[in-house]
């Protein structure tokens, strides 16, 4: 019995291909869209002994450095909103250490009058305010404003701004932490005893006004 011969089907280009020709592989068709890479953002992770300096958690920590860098205004925590409130509510009384006043002065946006307790320092027989915080809303409002009234008890006086400039800062900032460390050390990445040239490049980011006294 004869067999029929199979039948084989084959594809035109198989079948006229040359069997030394190389197979070129066609590239992807392209859509006009990107493909996008994205980069991991840096994790920080700050030492023990950085975080006990300045105090608080590690993000708090983090956002305090960077916010150095760039003059901004460290906020307070609700705790520490409500204790200032409280606080300078006695200082107003009169109650309190005799270097610390309540600070009064008009928002350069609203009109209304805000306070905040601030320390006062006497040094040489002149009167300087140091904001630790940075670019706090008082200083601000004292910047446009151009003066504040300083209240304690009964006493109330007005005073004019004279901003000081960075590099006359530096003696300042030092005796500043140096006679309020407790309050004020958390704000300052150089403990307090450090020499004026620690100050230096840390100065910017703390400002600091001469007062004179208006009638």
């Amino acid at each position: 019995m004869t067999r029929e011969p199979r039948r084989i089907r084959l594809h035109l280009d198989q079948k006229f291909a040359s069997p030394e020709a190389p197979q070129v592989m066609k590239p992807p068709k392209y859509n006009g869209k990107r493909r996008k890479t994205r980069i991991a953002a840096p994790v920080l992770s700050p030492s023990l002994e950085c975080r006990n300096r300045l105090g608080g958690s590690p993000a708090r920590m983090i956002r305090m450095t960077s916010e150095r860098t760039t003059t901004a205004f460290v906020k307070p925590s609700a705790v520490e909103a409500l204790f200032n409130r409280t606080f300078g509510f006695l200082v107003g009384l009169g109650i309190g250490p005799k270097f610390i006043y309540l600070l009064q002065v008009r928002g350069r946006k609203t009109g209304k009058i805000y306070s905040a307790p601030v320390n006062m320092m006497d040094l040489g027989g002149k009167l300087y305010l140091v904001a630790p915080r940075g670019r706090a809303n008082w200083v601000r409002n004292a910047e446009a404003a151009r003066e504040v009234t300083l209240k304690r008890g009964a006493s109330r006086q007005r005073y004019a701004l004279g901003p000081i400039p960075d590099d006359q800062k530096p003696p300042l900032l030092k005796e500043y932490l140096d006679r309020y460390a407790s309050a004020v050390r958390k704000f300052f990445p150089v403990p307090p005893g450090s020499p004026v040239e620690a100050f230096r490049g840390i100065a910017a980011n703390y400002p600091v006004f001469e007062l004179s006294q208006k009638s």
